[in-house]
Formats: structure tokens, C-alpha cells, sequence
């Protein structure tokens, strides 16, 4: 009988820190991303967007669809979204939203 491999403990510091901690924005780290893709050949992860972005533009049109999405979250876990400090809320803050 084969055993099935337990997924790795999500570390935001220290080895496999591919997540960026709750105080600077939660999310994944470029490493985290470029790892990622490495494991998963052909997919299309990339980081937030964060910076100033031209209306209309591609990276504005996924801010946009990410906080569509991360609004959702925001209605299905009411508790995260009252915390200020919680991962979904420091997302969308890195994010703009």
C-alpha cells in the first residue's frame, strides 16, 4: 500500500518561503511564483499587481478581476474581512483594491 505524500507546511520565512508574511501584504513572493512554475510547467501564475497601472491596460483588467474575486472572499468570510490584519484584507490592500 503506497502512502500519500502530506503537502508541505506553508512557511512565510526560512526554507520553502514562498509566501510573503501577513504584515507585508500576504500573497506569494517572486520565488514563490518562479518555484511554482518550475513544479507546474505551463501555468500561468504571476505576482500582484501593485504598481501604478494605465487604465484598461492588462495588468489594470486583473487588479480589477482580482478584486472582483477577493470581494467574494470578503462576503463568504466575514470574519477576515472585520481584521484589518487578516491575510485577505492585507492582500487586497498590496493589491489596491
Amino acid at each position: 500500500m503506497s502512502r500519500k505524500k502530506e503537502n508541505p507546511i506553508r512557511r512565510t520565512t526560512g526554507k520553502g518561503g514562498n509566501y510573503r508574511p501577513t504584515k507585508k501584504g500576504a500573497g506569494m513572493t517572486k520565488k514563490g511564483v518562479e518555484a511554482y512554475k518550475r513544479k507546474n510547467p505551463g501555468s500561468k501564475l504571476k505576482t500582484a499587481v501593485t504598481g501604478k497601472v494605465k487604465p484598461g491596460s492588462k495588468a489594470a483588467k486583473r487588479r480589477k478581476s482580482y478584486c472582483a474575486r477577493s470581494a467574494g472572499q470578503m462576503k463568504k468570510f466575514p470574519k477576515a474581512a472585520k481584521d484589518p490584519n487578516s491575510r485577505l484584507r492585507q492582500a487586497r490592500r498590496r493589491w489596491k483594491c
